[in-house]
């Protein structure tokens, strides 16, 4: 197994762990972070977005698959199932990523995913019916942006 398929598991498996720490330091000082909630994260808040994803967690289920990688770039599947604790629905996320790396660490990570079908899942049927609208989405991303802020002032960051 090539070194960076094995940073790529080693992140998964601390997920599945929950274990934010053991997640960011899987990543560059300098990562870029990028998915279609969050969308561009750097450095710091992309891993204060783990930790705290981690810390909330309800329920939280990771499987990851079709690891691959060489010197440069990467990629992996990976679904996760959880409770989303703002509704107490059950969600059932298939993400596809992709990864450059540089000085042994994750220097870029993309997740992909439908944030429609997210929304139906997450939020019912104002999600189903609207997640498709960039009035839901943009309302999705301000939402989590708003909740990674808090974490990160509470933090102390």
């Amino acid at each position: 197994m090539h070194a960076n398929e094995e940073l790529i598991a080693r992140f998964y498996t601390a997920f599945q762990q929950r274990d934010g720490k053991g997640m960011t330091a899987c990543y560059h000082p300098q990562v870029e972070f990028y998915d279609p909630v969050f969308q561009e994260l750097q450095g710091n808040r992309a891993k204060a977005m783990w930790l705290m994803l981690c810390e909330r967690a309800k329920d939280l289920s990771i499987e990851f698959s079709k690891v691959h990688a060489d010197n440069t770039v990467g990629q992996a599947h990976w679904d996760a199932w959880y409770l989303f604790s703002a509704t107490g629905r059950t969600v059932h996320n298939i993400i596809d990523a992709r990864f450059e790396f540089q000085d042994g660490l994750i220097r870029k990570h993309i997740d992909t995913f439908d944030l429609h079908r997210w929304a139906g899942q997450a939020l019912g049927l104002s999600g189903k019916l609207l997640g498709g609208t960039s009035f839901m989405q943009n309302k999705i991303r301000k939402t989590a942006l708003g909740g990674l802020d808090l974490y990160i002032k509470k933090a102390g960051g």
